[in-house]
């Protein structure tokens, strides 16, 4: 599927063709915290499938429990995180991170990984409060 996306405040913008059956949920806790969020959805390309339009990623490689290095790509301006690679020459995977794909409502995970890491409180997300949008806050 050809999908297009880019960062919060506009510096950064792509297209990428992706595998709809590789669009996965990690729960690491690597992704919890890199991504501020209890989990991290991403959705593969290969790295020809992959094509930046415009801006310049800023590149930050982790150590992951593995031992394996992976170059976490964002935006230098607003820090919205675009994809992770391996750290290594010649062709590989780019994870893009979901969040930033304009057709994201479309990308329905088909695995889960890391599940032993997930946080016990998700599996329950029926029995808490909802709201349509946040309320405003309030005048002090």
């Amino acid at each position: 599927m050809k999908v297009d996306g880019g960062c919060h405040c506009g510096h950064i913008s792509y297209e990428a063709e992706i595998d709809l059956d590789r669009v996965v949920v990690c729960h690491c806790t690597d992704c919890q915290t890199m991504s501020g969020a209890p989990f991290r959805t991403v959705a593969f390309t290969a790295m020809d499938g992959f094509k930046l339009l415009s801006g310049e990623l800023k590149i930050y490689v982790k150590t992951a429990e593995s031992g394996n290095k992976r170059q976490q790509s964002f935006c230098p301006e607003c820090g919205t995180p675009i994809y992770a690679s391996a750290d290594e020459a010649g062709p590989r995977n780019y994870g893009i991170r979901v969040g930033s794909i304009r057709q994201r409502a479309e990308l329905i995970p088909k695995l889960q990984v890391w599940t032993r890491s997930a946080q016990h409180w998700l599996a329950d997300m029926d029995g808490i409060a909802k709201l349509e949008e946040q309320t405003p806050a309030k005048a002090k």
